[in-house]
């Protein structure tokens, strides 16, 4: 049963002051204040989608890229365009959601989008062109792969060379929704690769650290030596390349 605010039940429960019935009160109540504050906040990340809108702007791609830290695998991005009744309304920064939390909302998001577009820049390439340019490169890789020509872009933290309209936002993934869902398919892409990668390596526990240099990753560096995967102009595997 669906029970609103200022319900004629809700009115007699508050009448009883039993405390068993009062706990209970409280507690709908501080479940229904956190929902409204999810859903405040969720269309405070819709505000540049809708700005868009506004303007007649109708396939609108939010771009993120996770992977530009690790000393192995990949930068991953993703471009993603929302419909204007997306309703996923936990999407966030992916990085501050839990890996299981991601896990469901990637189905979500991909159950809701009009479109999803997902670019992967390996090691090499990365060696070859350094990080920077290589996030650029997936970003642009990851508009190629949609299927739909978005006509704006909203942008975490970058500018790219393209012919549609385009914001670059500071923080974008924790205030656009377009933008922190493209940052959650990246984030499980990616990490989705690194647990396959972890398989094909082990010893240095990327299916737990996605190729970040935790404690665990540089004692397998150690013992195991750079592996296929390693990025060789990061510090420390260049290090490493030097004392050979």
């Amino acid at each position: 049963m669906t029970v609103e605010p200022g319900d004629p039940f809700l009115v007699e429960l508050a009448q009883d002051e039993r405390k068993g019935v009062q706990a209970a009160l409280a507690s709908w109540q501080k479940r229904q204040e956190k929902q409204q504050a999810r859903l405040a906040a969720f269309q405070n990340m819709l505000q540049f989608e809708r700005d868009a809108w506004d303007k007649g702007h109708r396939f609108i791609a939010g771009i993120d890229e996770v992977g530009r830290g690790p000393l192995a695998g990949p930068v991953v991005a993703a471009a993603v365009i929302l419909p204007e009744d997306f309703s996923v309304i936990e999407v966030n920064d992916s990085k501050q959601l839990s890996a299981a939390k991601r896990e469901e909302l990637y189905e979500l998001i991909e159950a809701q989008a009009l479109d999803i577009g997902v670019g992967i820049i390996c090691h090499n390439q990365i060696d070859e062109i350094n990080i920077y340019e290589a996030t650029k490169k997936a970003m642009l890789d990851a508009i190629e792969d949609l299927s739909i020509t978005p006509d704006h872009l909203l942008i975490d933290a970058m500018k790219l060379d393209v012919p549609m309209t385009q914001e670059s936002l500071i923080k974008g993934d924790a205030r656009s929704a377009s933008i922190a869902a493209a940052s959650i398919i990246a984030k499980v892409t990616r990490d989705r690769l690194m647990t396959e990668y972890g398989k094909l390596f082990p010893g240095y526990a990327f299916e737990k650290n996605a190729g970040y240099g935790t404690k665990e990753h540089l004692a397998g560096l150690r013992e195991h030596g750079i592996s296929p995967i390693h990025r060789k102009t990061f510090a420390p595997i260049k290090d490493m390349l030097k004392n050979q």
